[in-house]
């Protein structure tokens, strides 16, 4: 009887690292993809609960009786420079101040109410020895709100 013709043991070929699996790529396309997501909803929560508590506080500031009109100026502006600096570039915002403070919160809106309307008392409020007029005031609550409106629209 005549030996049979084997051969020796084979090996696999040795996996290659290029090109990867489906399941790699996929990952490569997901992980960024979810990280700009996120980001976006992030920013985009905490703009809108910004804008939310600003609503809430100017109507707050709006019905607090005990307050002069210097006082409710004061508010006024600080809420707006919150809502400014949670909304925007803190870099672009926060060292603003007078004239260029007032054109800031003109850009949002197309009639310049802050520079050249009822707005104008937020730069010189301090300043002014009497309070604003009652009308002064509504017509600067209604500037505010437009203001906040306007943010909200805003991407």
């Amino acid at each position: 009887m005549e030996p049979l013709p084997l051969k020796d043991i084979h090996l696999p070929n040795p996996v290659a690292f290029w090109p990867p699996a489906p399941g790699w790529w996929l990952l490569a396309v997901f992980v960024p993809i979810s990280i700009v997501l996120c980001r976006y909803l992030y920013r985009r929560i905490r703009r809108q609960t910004a804008l939310k508590t600003a609503k809430k506080l100017l109507s707050a500031i709006r019905r607090d009786s005990d307050a002069d009109g210097r006082q409710t100026l004061a508010a006024l502006s600080s809420l707006l420079r919150r809502v400014a600096i949670s909304t925007a570039p803190r870099s672009d915002v926060a060292s603003l101040r007078g004239e260029a403070w007032l054109a800031y919160l003109d850009q949002a809106l197309s009639d310049a109410p802050f520079t050249q309307g009822p707005g104008r008392c937020l730069g010189d409020g301090h300043y002014r020895q009497t309070s604003p007029a009652d009308a002064e005031m509504e017509a600067l609550f209604a500037v505010c709100e437009r203001w906040l409106k306007q943010q909200a629209k805003k991407r």
